[in-house]
């Protein structure tokens, strides 16, 4: 085979994005080395059908010219960069992932840690979850770190000292540069008294001040003591520090899991007024004991508040007061009420503050799970999902987004037993309990991998012009630190749809199939 004639042969598969990973022989049959070629590519692209026939599959191709006469152009800048930037994407890496990670033989639990982690090897997630104390996806009872009462009783709970601390060993052995949110399902019983009227239900009293300290003795509802403010202050303190002694990076933390929520398996009410009140003991414990770059983010739940009288525009209720203002970086946002819409006053009427998107479930609710074997549950998440919580909330100044349960069975467990818990839900990936081997990745799982393969920590958002993209269809473009270029994009269309991107050096065109999630990357 001649070399002009291989040279078609390699620009036909670079203009038809295939990819060219395997080796390319340079010469005739008795001329191929015994040691393969790799020939390395400019762009390197992931894609997720809708239909699960592309499976974050990878392929690369070639730069063209940078000159291009085609209709979908597209210029970008790279010296006009939005001001915040990108810390990561990931899923919650609870003590029920934990112990399903811990069932699967050594080499299995590697493999699956660094396709999801390494940034060598697979897609390198780079920002996760950690409850602060127990979940509703916990395997022994409900816990803290300090149940009896005293912060000289506070110590590592057995639950995680078991279950998660091995795990993020592993996963910081791959990825030493992972952050965590770590976010508290309640505080300990001893510093919870009643809601006002001593109904932990009655949600017309959620904006009146606590007035009576009385122990409330459960894990579900009540307020936080007043009195204790100074103490649950510490215990946070003493949680970041225990954390990150043991070699875990704690990025941020809430100061409640949705705390409109009194119904939760564990729970504390904590409205905005009780919150504004904590903020300012709790930054100034945290900036004392040297832990300032721990970032505290306000609210960390629900977009339509929960429909609570009262409790709408949580965080700029907060950040009115210079005070908390002070001491709150940002805030942290779930799904599962309201639209990501909510975000745009958040943004524009603070755009300095940080924004979270911090949880998000998949479960039997969502329908089209019924055969979890099967891939038929792209079509109901994957392009959605990717749409409001990754694009949506990046586009509206969000520094991250982190998904809930890294790994649950195929009976989406373990979870807690206690009324509240999620029954219902399924993780990123779903393992076989009868085998602790067999693993289907659900949407969740892609939706993190395509934004953390190609948009890096440290990344900001880039404006372009030009093309512009038929309604259905939505992309963003990030400038790493390393000094490329990172493209996500959304195509709900039953269409596929050419782009091409062009600045002064190369081209880069690639045609983005019918209703997909893509990525793109390449070094400038």
């Amino acid at each position: 085979m001649s070399k002009i004639f291989l040279s078609a042969i390699l620009a036909c598969l670079c203009a038809c994005n295939c990819s060219t990973d395997k080796p390319a022989p340079d010469g005739g049959p008795d001329e191929i080395p015994d040691t393969p070629v790799v020939v390395k590519k400019d762009v390197v692209a992931y894609v997720t059908t809708e239909n699960g026939y592309s499976q974050f599959e990878r392929s690369s191709f070639d730069f063209g010219k940078p000159a291009s006469m085609s209709p979908y152009q597209i210029t970008y800048d790279m010296t006009d960069l939005e001001s915040w930037s990108v810390d990561g994407f990931g899923l919650a890496v609870t003590t029920a992932s934990c112990y399903n990670l811990m069932q699967m033989d050594q080499a299995d639990r590697t493999a699956f840690l660094e396709e999801t982690f390494s940034r060598e090897k697979g897609a390198g997630m780079s920002l996760i979850r950690v409850s602060i104390g127990a979940s509703d996806f916990c395997l022994a009872d409900n816990y803290t770190w300090c149940d009896k009462e005293g912060l000289e009783n506070f110590a590592v709970h057995s639950e995680d000292k078991t279950y998660l601390f091995p795990v993020l060993k592993e996963i910081y052995a791959i990825n030493p540069d992972v952050r965590i949110i770590g976010s508290p399902w309640s505080c300990p019983r001893w510093m919870k008294c009643q809601m006002p009227g001593g109904n932990t239900w009655d949600v017309s009293r959620f904006n009146e001040p606590v007035t009576d300290e009385s122990t409330f003795n459960s894990w579900t509802g009540g307020r936080l003591k007043p009195s204790c403010y100074d103490e649950y202050a510490e215990y946070f303190v003493k949680w970041i520090q225990t954390m990150e002694a043991e070699g875990f990076d704690i990025h941020a933390i809430t100061m409640q899991n949705e705390p409109l929520n009194p119904g939760n398996s564990m729970s504390l009410v904590m409205p905005w007024q009780d919150q504004k009140e904590f903020v300012k003991v709790l930054g100034p414990a945290m900036d004392k004991a040297g832990l300032a770059d721990v970032k505290i983010l306000l609210f960390d739940h629900n977009y339509n508040y929960d429909d609570k009288e009262g409790q709408d525009n949580y965080p700029l209720n907060i950040y009115a007061d210079p005070e908390a203002y002070r001491w709150a970086d940002g805030s942290a946002w779930h799904a599962y009420g309201g639209n990501v819409t909510e975000l745009d006053e958040i943004q524009s009427t603070y755009p300095e503050k940080s924004i979270y998107f911090t949880e998000a479930s998949i479960g039997t609710w969502i329908g089209g799970y019924e055969d979890r074997w099967n891939f038929n549950f792209l079509s109901n998440c994957l392009l959605n999902d990717f749409s409001s919580m990754f694009i949506g909330t990046l586009k509206r100044g969000g520094s991250g987004v982190t998904l809930w349960n890294l790994m649950l069975d195929d009976k989406r467990g373990p979870y807690s037993m206690h009324d509240g818990s999620c029954k219902t839900c399924y993780g990123g990936v779903t393992i076989n309990s009868a085998d602790y081997k067999t693993i289907v990745k659900n949407s969740h799982w892609f939706d993190c991998a395509h934004a953390s393969a190609v948009v890096k920590p440290g990344a900001k958002m880039m404006s372009y012009e030009g093309f512009k993209l038929p309604s259905g269809m939505e992309m963003l473009m990030y400038l790493n630190p390393d000094n490329t270029v990172g493209v996500i994009i959304c195509n709900k269309n039953s269409a596929e749809q050419r782009v091409v991107f062009v600045n002064t050096k190369h081209s880069v065109s690639f045609m983005v199939p019918a209703k997909c999630v893509a990525s793109l990357i390449w070094q400038e």
